[in-house]
């Protein structure tokens, strides 16, 4: 049975690598966990409940000395002097842009998993601690918008005096940028957003934002699920749009980050100078240089014309017990796919995608990069060979088309002419509703089909007149029939009402009532 060790992170870090509940479920994988004393505190985890979960409460140098490390950010030089030969650390270690790290990890001959290396594919979302984290720090970078700005995010109309809602633009369209858009609108903010991908302008629609595209010929593909440099002539038409978005919103949220590079800069110095005094900019590329000039990384920044930039690198942090949560259940994710027999014995496995690629080294080797994972294809290029015309679909031709309307024509003057009356009157206004409602109801909208189909169906109970005037008729027979029919009607009509109720209350903002 190998020991599991919680640490505490370093100072200004508020999250903790596994919570009091996840504690639980690791030990059902076979492990015995022990917890650092105070590494929940931040997370408002007291010591206690870690005890209760069945964790031991150990020193420091002992949490450290256990077979499988968790912990958040990455280790210290003086935190690693810490890790036994032959253990696994566990962490989010950045190993694209620290190479010294994973030189000091092989050399301790430490087994290093990077959480946030794990590659965007389906199978392995239940570990995706970027998205999890990403998730957190687009909600929160707009209540830190909220909290610098000056006035309502909603529009209202007072006794005091209209306030207009505020514009809020999102750059990027990750999962930062859909968590942000959803949040300000829930406020009632208006909100645009921008990307390269034209595809996600249906994911911006669904959480009540409006999607500005940056039209160019090139079309945006991503082969690894993470985002990618963009043209020249993407990035100039993109600039006009921020610059014109600039002098009209009052928050900018900027969330383009490209793994392994520095961020792209999406706003220049004379864009913020064009924003109103009192505008917000949030920068979450702000770790990695920052999409906005003028962004400094873990720092409020005030311009010359009072545009407040924020570059806060510890968002998710910002709610240390929500993004703990998430964090350890990735985490523990993690240990269940590497623990198959759930015999507390870590199992490395590189023949699988995805612990292939979060392993940055082993057994005293840099293992990283990984090889090239796949997530999705280019769309296939047009084919030079025309294709071949497709067959028609089986089904009547013109000629035989033509026979039956002929047929039904000649079938309606021959009972006109020769039945007796009244049938050629009620059959002549029966052939006619057919036709006229046939062209009414094609060309009324799809949303709308029940609707006036209940109300159709409502009006069809008017035969209840002819149902009433039959039930004092000297049969019992036909009384019973009649009464039959007047509750059938009944229900035709009252039910048809009741359900276009209904259906038109969908459509109104209030809903139904």
């Amino acid at each position: 049975m190998s020991r599991i060790g919680i640490v505490a992170e370093r100072a200004g870090e508020t999250r903790v690598a596994a919570t009091p509940d996840t504690v639980t479920k690791i030990r059902s994988l076979g492990y015995e966990v022990v917890v650092e004393r105070g590494a929940g505190a931040a997370s408002s985890f007291p010591d206690d409940s870690y005890a209760a979960q069945g964790a031991q409460l150990v020193d420091r140098a002992t949490a450290w000395a256990a077979d499988v490390v968790l912990k958040v950010v990455a280790p210290t030089d003086d935190e690693i002097a810490l890790l036994a030969r032959g253990s696994t650390l566990v962490a989010l270690l950045s190993p694209a842009q620290r190479p010294e790290l994973l030189e000091a990890l092989r050399s301790r001959g430490v087994t290093a998993l990077a959480m946030d290396a794990v590659p965007r594919i389906s199978r392995a979302q239940s570990l995706d601690v970027l998205s999890s984290m990403a998730n957190i720090s687009g909600y929160r970078a707009v209540v830190e918008a909220a909290n610098e700005f000056g006035r309502f995010f909603t529009g209202q109309i007072t006794a005091a005096g209209k306030v207009p809602p505020a514009k809020v633009l999102v750059a990027g369209v990750g999962v930062a940028g859909l968590s942000a858009i959803g949040t300000a609108a829930s406020l009632g903010a208006i909100v645009r957003a921008t990307d390269p991908r034209p595809e996600v302008a249906d994911q911006v629609k669904s959480v009540g934002g409006e999607y500005l595209p940056v039209e160019v010929a090139e079309q945006m593909v991503s082969t690894d699920g993470y985002a990618k440099a963009t043209s020249e002539e993407y990035d100039k038409r993109a600039a006009e749009i921020y610059s014109e978005q600039a002098r009209d919103v009052d928050i900018i949220i900027t969330t383009a980050a490209i793994p392994g590079r520095p961020a792209p800069r999406l706003l220049t110095a004379a864009d913020v100078a064009s924003m109103k005094p009192g505008s917000v900019i949030v920068d979450l590329a702000a770790a990695s240089g920052g999409n906005v000039e003028g962004t400094v990384a873990g720092e409020r920044v005030v311009t010359s014309n009072g545009v407040v930039i924020l570059g806060y690198t510890d968002l998710a942090g910002r709610l240390p017990g929500q993004a703990s949560q998430l964090y350890s259940t990735n985490v523990f994710n993690l240990l269940k796919l590497v623990t198959p027999a759930k015999d507390g014995a870590l199992t490395l496995d590189f023949e699988d995608v995805v612990q292939r690629s979060i392993t940055v080294t082993r057994d005293g080797e840099t293992t990283w990069p990984p090889p090239p994972v796949t997530v999705s294809a280019a769309p296939p290029t047009a084919s030079a060979t025309p294709a071949e015309p497709i067959a028609p679909r089986p089904g009547l031709s013109n000629r035989k088309k033509t026979a039956l309307v002929v047929a039904g024509i000649v079938a309606l003057f021959a009972v006109c002419a020769f039945a007796p009356p009244p049938l050629p009157q009620h059959f002549l206004v029966l052939t006619l509703s057919v036709v006229v409602g046939f062209y009414v109801i094609g060309h009324v909208a799809h949303a709308l089909h029940t609707p006036l189909m209940s109300v159709t169906n409502a009006i069809s109970g008017i035969i209840v007149v002819g149902a009433l005037v039959q039930i004092v008729a000297p049969s019992v027979l036909v009384q019973v029939l009649a009464a039959v029919a007047v509750l059938l009607a009944s229900i035709n009509i009252f039910g048809g009402f009741a359900v276009t109720r209904r259906m038109l209350g969908m459509f109104s903002r209030g809903g139904t009532k």
